[in-house]
């Protein structure tokens, strides 16, 4: 097995996953059910959600930091709101990251997702992650804890509020439909399971991943 550049990939080899910090219960689940004794996850802060522009910085300087530990690195980040940087980053180092524009993408699948969109525009989506920890994220995030009044001018032209569920909870089912009823939106629930995410994290333990470049004469 080879490489893009026709290097020798070891099969067998252990392989790092750089993820978003949203998706550790998820990764988690993933490679536990699977069997994926050969995956290390490490995290990068979750909140970067909300600055995108640190990623790909951050996920340089994880990456470099963990080449000489590992045969193949991946990196569990879409593009994330970062406008392409990420792409560019991880052609340098030549590793992969996940399909997509964002973890919605990823789990529902890009043509579902296309498909969603082109139904209801003003759509707003939540996962697993995002229904746990919306107050923390959406509420004192935005600011509309301390500001009410700004809620019509983020949520004014959303009409529902999508939650794409990763695992049945009845709970964050409950919790998803009061998030809605807080912004004003008509809710509505889709499960997705684990989707791309896991038929990515799956298929890189099945071929042995990709063999990291030359770090340091990438960043010179």
């Amino acid at each position: 097995m080879s490489d893009r550049t026709g290097a020798s990939v070891a099969a067998g080899g252990r392989t790092l996953v750089v993820a978003c910090g949203a998706l550790a219960r998820e990764l988690l689940a993933i490679v536990e059910a699977n069997g994926l004794d050969r995956i290390d996850v490490e995290y990068l802060p979750a909140r970067y959600h909300n600055t995108p522009d640190k990623i790909p910085d951050a996920v340089a300087e994880r990456v470099r930091a963990a080449s000489d530990r590992y045969d193949h690195i991946y990196v569990g980040y879409a593009d994330c709101g970062t406008g392409g940087r990420l792409d560019a980053v991880c052609e340098e180092l030549g590793v992969e990251h996940l399909p997509g524009a964002h973890c919605y993408q990823f789990f529902t699948g890009s043509e579902a997702f296309h498909e969603m969109q082109d139904a209801e525009i003003g759509t707003f989506y939540l996962t697993d992650y995002l229904v746990r920890h919306f107050d923390r994220l959406v509420i004192t995030g935005l600011g509309l804890d301390r500001h009410p009044q700004l809620l019509s001018e983020y949520f004014g032209n959303y009409t529902r509020l999508m939650y794409l569920t990763q695992v049945h909870d009845p709970v964050l089912i409950e919790k998803g439909r009061a998030a809605a009823e807080r912004l004003g939106l008509r809710y509505e629930v889709r499960q997705t399971g684990y989707g791309d995410l896991e038929t990515s994290i799956v298929g890189i333990s099945l071929s042995g991943g990709r063999q990291t470049a030359d770090l340091d004469e990438g960043a010179a």
